[in-house]
């Protein structure tokens, strides 16, 4: 049966895996004593057992059995500028020698502000925070405040950080706001039902592409409803670029044209340290002006860090400055599309989702528009995928998702098109027979 076989394949990868990596074996069990599971971070567990990473370099890691790996799992996009980018660390250790936790506000953080500003033409002021879930959070609470109403609408594959997230329904670790739950690129459907919820509607939030639910890039008419319907029933239209702002000067707001009442963004703007910001236009962000009776009281002990903010005024300031970001999205979107040749040529039904330096590989061969549905097959075929780049050493994320970063080079994206080359001529076969029996694994 293929989907035995599919199995028995993926068995085999992971004994060689597991043969080449006693060390992090042994230290993954050991970690067990203390980290449920031996972990701390859910989504970087894949079986047998994840590797323990020692050092980078560049666009490459180093394993604790001294493997080097080309890292395509990018830090879950905010890896953008590398493992050792000598601009952003100078900075940070500039500010850390001047005197670290100030508590108080610092050039840093102002910086960094003007140059967001100056970036994102929707975001005129903005507040830090420290994670782009706490920048949904607070994006929806302001929603909430402003408009005096509680539904907010979401989609179905959304991730919007640790506690909003959704597949076909809301889970139980979710914050319990009041959702209205619609189907990415859905226009007609979801126009309706914000019609239908318009006078109790605080806010819609939407990912320009939906990234846990397969990479799937928004259709412009769809957000150029959601722009327009979300003004004509007067909610907050929300965009989550916590991803997906690096993808071009502006984000993708900026080269698809919309303009929303709030952005969010984490991941990249802090040059690899963690934060979050959300703003949007003056008047919604007055509400958090302290000179003004009834604004409100937002918090956070690290907020204005001084390694995050000094980190990211150097990496958006020196390193990924608007002509470098345009440039690479171009030379990431290039890459894409050659994957997509390298399947095409080779007759297997695969493709790259996604644009720019975010996508992900599907086991199909057309592009798609809505919510994957990860069934049995699908997820057995990433996770082999996943096993064999990996033992190449190229590593992706287990549900295939590749995130590009800027030390990459014409030879590593020579490095990843060769790894998939030999998946593809070991195990082409296999992957027909599976397909045969499931037309439609994702």
């Amino acid at each position: 049966m293929p989907m035995q076989d599919l199995h028995d394949a993926i068995a085999e990868a992971r004994r060689r895996y597991a043969d080449a990596n006693p060390k992090s074996r042994a230290a993954h069990e050991a970690a067990a004593a203390h980290l449920p599971g031996g972990n701390t971070r859910t989504v970087l567990h894949f079986e047998p057992f994840p590797l323990t990473m020692i050092g980078g370099e560049g666009a490459e890691l180093i394993d604790l059995d001294g493997h080097r790996y080309l890292d395509f799992v990018s830090e879950y996009s905010a890896g953008l500028y590398g493992h050792s980018d000598a601009t952003i660390k100078a900075a940070t250790k500039d500010a850390i020698d001047r005197g670290m936790v100030l508590g108080a506000p610092t050039r840093y953080e102002r910086e960094l502000a003007g140059l967001i500003c100056g970036r994102f033409p929707s975001i005129e002021q903005l507040r830090f925070c420290n994670s782009g879930t706490e920048a949904n959070i607070l994006a929806l609470t302001t929603a909430r405040v402003v408009t005096g109403r509680e539904k907010v609408l979401v989609f179905r594959g959304a991730y919007h950080g640790g506690v909003i997230k959704f597949g076909h329904d809301t889970t139980p670790f979710n914050i319990p706001y009041d959702y209205v739950l619609a189907d990415f690129n859905d226009t007609k459907g979801t126009e309706a039902l914000i019609r239908q919820h318009g006078d109790q509607l605080a806010a819609v939030i939407v990912e320009p592409i939906l990234g846990v639910g397969g990479n799937i890039p928004a259709d412009p008419a769809f957000l150029a409803m959601l722009r327009q319907t979300t003004r004509d029933v007067g909610a907050l239209l929300i965009l989550d670029e916590v991803k997906t702002a690096r993808l071009g000067p502006a984000g993708l707001q900026g080269r698809m044209g919309i303009t929303p009442d709030l952005t969010t963004l984490g991941k990249i703007i802090a040059g690899g340290f963690p934060t979050g910001a959300f703003g949007g236009s003056a008047a919604i962000m007055q509400h958090y002006n302290p000179h003004k009776p009834g604004s409100l009281n937002h918090a956070g002990t690290f907020n204005n860090n001084i390694c995050s903010m000094a980190a990211g005024c150097a990496a958006l300031g020196e390193v990924f400055t608007p002509p470098r970001a345009e440039a690479f999205y171009e030379t990431s979107e290039a890459f894409r599309r050659s994957l997509n040749t390298l399947f095409a040529d080779a007759g297997v039904p695969m493709y790259c989702n996604g644009l720019g330096s975010i996508f992900a590989i599907h086991f199909t061969d057309r592009p798609l528009s809505r919510m994957v549905e990860r069934t049995e097959a699908g997820k057995a075929l990433n996770a082999l995928l996943h096993l064999e780049l990996l033992l190449r050493g190229v590593l992706i994320i287990g549900r295939g998702d590749l995130f590009l970063s800027l030390p990459m080079t014409e030879a590593h994206f020579g490095q990843a098109r060769d790894a998939l080359a030999g998946f593809i001529d070991q195990h082409k076969p296999l992957i027909a027979r599976v397909l045969a029996h499931t037309p439609n694994p994702s």
